[in-house]
């Protein structure tokens, strides 16, 4: 029996302790609030940047889109210099027909 109460009071004591232990311990708390900040401060950090790659996403669909304007612009403008030319060509020929025809009368 003696030994049955000393193991009792062994095991009062100890549970006395443990419920006296602060489970807390102050460093693992700090760096957990540290964790939690750094945490919040990427997550805000994420969508800053996703937000920029948004905007970078809509500029750079936008150039393209002006880049392709520009590009067809470009073609219209050799059509037109082509057909210019052509027209050009056309009356330098319809010229040389009348002065021949000029030169013919003339003689």
């Amino acid at each position: 029996m003696k030994i049955d109460s000393e193991k009792e009071k062994k095991l009062s004591f100890a549970l006395n302790k443990l419920k006296s232990l602060n489970l807390q311990n102050p460093t693992v708390k700090t760096n957990l609030e540290n964790l939690s900040t750094q945490k919040n401060q990427l997550e805000i950090e994420k969508k800053q940047i996703e937000a920029k790659y948004q905007n970078l996403v809509r500029e750079h669909k936008t150039l393209n889109q002006k880049l392709d304007d520009i590009s067809h612009q470009k073609i219209e403008e050799q059509k037109k210099e082509t057909e210019f030319s052509d027209k050009i060509d056309e009356l330098n020929q319809e010229t040389d027909t009348l002065l021949e025809e000029i030169d013919k009368w003339q003689m």
